[in-house]
């Protein structure tokens, strides 16, 4: 990522620059954008250098998988949904410092039909595994808008993944990849029932073998869970699915109960792949539903959808989903990856959490040091929209978005954030509770043209602090979205107005939203925002909001 670093008097140099500037038409040029994390978690002290803050990775980072290559190279992915490019990849040697590398689908015949889906549509639950016997990585997901899907690559590092594979005739979602030390590979994903589905949120895992040769399935997909732990108790949406292999038997470890408060992971054992298997008598491994959010600070909620691997001393680790809620009642950041260590019963299943354990907030791993730019903590990043944190909606922004020596030039288009095309909009995810977040714009709207700062969890929830034309002159003003939009404030901006700070600042539950003209010092727009509007409890939806710079007209 690019750091710019302001020495004695650069920002009066900044101004005068700033002020030579001038937009294309129709366009909108932001110098830079400043993000800062303000959180409360991150003043207190860890206890050692060998110890993270959880979450590994904060903000919204659904879904996590992770493989190694029995090389001490460690790759974790997560959702992405209806955003590009897609699926991050991260990589690290220790589990501490986790770098992102890339992204896996970084390029439009990978991700064809994301136009048109909804912002939670889209790629879910990627899983990545390693085959050793071809020595090659496979990436396995669903796009809902076309299929199950994988890609492949013999080098995470370049980024050159395959055009997707299609796995034709797997209905469901969640598919996942194992890789046997016989050479067989099989394939496991969340699935219909065998004939009509006996309740709301019945589903199976099906498995079916993988020929890795040939690059297809072999074979008849058979039913190996149905419904879930306790079928007497009609759980629900058994999905999430990884098959494992302790020993000599099999094991199949799943997400129950919907991605909500009753989450959880379970696990299932078998003597085959194919096999009949039988779920633990003490299950679930991994949940947080019977605490109650909001009796104590730092609640973890909706925990599951994990993935379990051995690391690098040996010991075994988790990754998994999931949120933390403002007081207990909202979360803005959607849901993120946590990593807890994993301990083994007597009768040999792994455990993450058991009885009224709660999820840690800081978790201790041996052996190593916390690098300079931690994936966690109160990091404050100022950058020209160059690194791999910035994604657009749906695909790249052809012939709308380009670099200058001014900074970001985004033209104005048509497509609007609350539709379902590909908007002028480049945004980040939102990593903190508390933050701030602001650019500085040049802009000289006409007709219908708008710019400014975006802050999105959908289609339908959004603010949207905006520079515009109006019949007095350029103004700025809040923007609400919803099934019709709201100006909660405006101003009229002066006649000498070349360029314009836009900031926005939260304080976990409310956002305040401020401008400032060529330079000068910020003037309040609108403060005590609720930033619950962009929270999955009121908007629903499967992504964390994010920020960042938008222009349409």
């Amino acid at each position: 990522m690019k750091k710019i670093t302001f020495l004695a008097g650069a920002a009066v140099l900044a101004v005068l620059q700033a002020c030579s500037v001038k937009a294309p038409e129709g366009a909108a040029i932001f110098e830079s954008f400043t993000y800062e994390g303000k959180d409360a978690l991150y003043n207190q002290a860890l206890p050692g250098e060998d110890y993270a803050f959880n979450p590994i990775l904060p903000g919204w980072y659904s879904d996590p998988s992770v493989c190694d290559n029995g090389e001490g190279d460690y790759f974790l992915v997560t959702s992405t949904f209806s955003y590009y490019p897609g699926v991050p990849i991260f990589h690290s040697r220790d589990l501490m410092n986790w770098e992102q590398i890339g992204h896996v689908l970084n390029r439009p015949s990978q991700l064809a039909k994301l136009p048109g889906q909804h912002v939670s549509g889209g790629i879910f639950a990627p899983a990545i595994s390693y085959n050793p016997h071809n020595k090659t990585y496979y990436m396995v997901t669903t796009d809902v808008g076309m299929g199950n899907f994988y890609v492949k690559t013999t080098d995470p590092f370049k980024g050159e993944w395959s055009d997707p594979i299609m796995l034709e005739g797997v209905e469901g979602i969640d598919p996942s990849f194992f890789f046997d030390e016989d050479g067989k590979a099989y394939l496991v994903n969340n699935g219909d029932p065998a004939g009509k589905a006996e309740y709301d949120g019945h589903r199976t895992i099906k498995a079916v073998e993988f020929d890795w040769r040939n690059d297809c399935l072999t074979g008849e997909r058979i039913i190996v869970i149905d419904k879930g732990v306790d079928p007497s108790k009609k759980p629900i949406w058994i999905e999430g699915p990884h098959m494992y292999k302790f020993g000599d038997s099999y094991y199949i470890m799943a997400a129950e109960g919907g991605t909500e408060i009753n989450h959880s992971e379970v696990i299932f054992k078998s003597d085959s792949p194919l096999g009949k298997y039988v779920p633990w008598d003490k299950n679930p491994i991994l949940t947080q539903r019977h605490l109650d959010p909001k009796t104590y600070d730092n609640a973890v909620t909706c925990t599951g959808h994990a993935d379990i691997f051995q690391g690098p001393d040996g010991n075994w680790w988790a990754v998994f989903l999931g949120c933390r809620p403002v007081g207990g009642i909202f979360s803005d950041l959607g849901r993120e990856t946590f990593m807890l260590p994993v301990s083994w019963s007597e009768d040999g299943y792994p455990i993450i959490t058991s009885g009224d354990e709660k999820v840690a907030m800081s978790i201790r791993i041996p052996g190593t040091k916390r690098g300079e730019k931690p994936s966690f903590g109160n990091f404050k990043e100022e950058d020209c929209f160059d690194g791999l944190e910035w994604i657009s909606l749906r695909g790249p922004l052809d012939g709308l978005s380009e670099s200058s020596k001014d900074g970001l030039v985004l033209k104005c288009s048509s497509e609007k954030a609350s539709g379902r095309g590909i908007p002028a909009a480049v945004l980040r995810r939102l990593q903190h509770h508390a933050y701030s977040a602001s650019t500085r714009m040049v802009f000289e709207p006409t007709g219908t043209q708008e710019a400014g700062l975006l802050v999105f969890k959908d289609e339908t929830h959004h603010y949207f602090l905006k520079v515009a034309a109006a019949a007095e002159g350029k103004v700025i003003s809040l923007e609400k979205a919803g099934a019709e939009p709201v100006i909660l404030a405006t101003s009229v901006l002066p006649e000498n107005c070349k360029y314009v700070d836009l900031q926005l600042v939260s304080n976990g539950t409310e956002l305040s939203f401020s401008y400032a003209v060529n330079g000068g010092s910020m003037t309040l727009l609108k403060d005590k925002v609720e930033a619950s509007y962009l929270s999955t409890e009121v908007a629903g939806g499967f992504t964390g909001a994010t920020v960042g710079v938008y222009a349409t007209e």
